[in-house]
């Protein structure tokens, strides 16, 4: 009851099993994320000079823009443009092409700083051994193809399934 002496809708349900469940879940899962952002600060502090910081923190900072600017409407264009072709594609399938760039993305941001760095220090192999940008040439390939086969597959199937006479027709 509150302070009027009236019940309140919130006081009056009684909570279910599954709400107790699910508010022991969310806590779990915050207590976790706290763990492992508190473990990333100690990793970050312990492992970073002072002196890289600010080029960690503009980093960072350039990823946020990047998603904000680019990548975010690239996949809300993208899941436009696929959703206005028709009934030909499924929910499913836009999600496989915008997880596809998503994946993507987040690879070619974290091998840029390697890509740009094989530009500015000296040849030394030792240092960053491979071509990161063949390589991520080759692994968006690899993103490109199997979003590709994935998507083939599930429309297949749901041609499939729409062409079967329900059991009601019968």
């Amino acid at each position: 009851m509150n302070t009027a002496g009236v019940k309140t809708a919130s006081a009056a349900l009684p909570r279910t099993d599954d709400e107790r469940r699910m508010r022991v879940a969310r806590r779990a899962l915050i207590l976790i994320g706290s763990a492992g952002l508190l473990f990333g600060l100690f990793i970050l502090f312990d492992s970073v000079r002072v002196t890289r910081l600010p080029g960690l923190a503009l980093w960072v900072g350039a990823a946020i823009v990047l998603h904000d600017a680019v990548l975010a409407p690239l996949v809300f264009l993208c899941g436009i443009l696929l959703r206005r072709a028709g009934r030909r594609v499924t929910g499913t399938i836009v999600l496989v092409v915008q997880g596809a760039i998503v994946v993507g993305s987040i690879m070619t941001l974290i091998v840029v700083p390697a890509i740009v760095a094989q530009g500015i220090t000296p040849n030394n192999p030792s240092i960053l051994p491979h071509d990161y940008g063949r390589n991520l040439a080759l692994f968006w390939l690899g993103v490109a193809l199997v979003a590709t086969f994935w998507s083939i597959a599930l429309y297949a199937r749901s041609r499939r399934a729409n062409q079967r006479p329900s059991s009601r027709q019968s």
